[in-house]
């Protein structure tokens, strides 16, 4: 799927609920300045937000599971890119180290990438079509806030 367009590397802001439903992840272009907000459900946010706060569960969730899959198999995440942006649906794949690229949902991509530490890539088209600009010192504060409030943020938060 992925074609052309160059990738710029993104960082994963968190996870943060807009209004009484919707729950977005963050990704933020440093170089452009732009925020691309992926509305995710409220399983993924968990999934990204725990991982990032460092919360290792008992036992291993679908993510979790992901990971210790592709570390049994020799095989690493070499990143995870979101390459499309079509019909307001966000489009992601695996990059895998043997050479394979694995269709896969946004949210699912970003959780396995926070849980690896491989770096997430975006399309630069996907950046400058989806992306909210942050001005300002007033957007600078709103970025602090928003990495406070990840600090403080448990997974219970956003459902079962």
């Amino acid at each position: 799927m992925a074609g052309d367009d160059p990738m710029v590397p993104v960082d994963v802001l968190g996870v943060r609920q807009l209004g009484d439903q919707e729950v977005v992840v963050l990704l933020l272009d440093a170089r452009s300045g732009l925020v691309v907000p992926i509305a995710i459900g409220p399983r993924e946010a968990s999934a990204i937000a725990s991982a990032q706060a460092g919360v290792v569960p008992p036992r291993p969730m679908t993510h979790d599971l992901l990971r210790d899959v592709l570390r049994a198999t020799g095989v690493l995440l070499e990143s995870t890119q979101v390459v499309a942006l079509r019909d307001g649906v966000f489009f992601a794949e695996l990059a895998l180290s043997n050479g394979e690229r694995v269709d896969s949902r946004a949210s699912d991509a970003i959780a396995l990438a926070v849980r690896t530490g491989a770096p997430v890539l975006c399309a630069a088209e996907v950046v400058a079509r989806a992306g909210v600009e942050v001005v300002d010192d007033d957007g600078a504060r709103e970025v602090e806030r928003f990495r406070s409030f990840l600090d403080g943020v448990e997974p219970e938060d956003f459902g079962p």
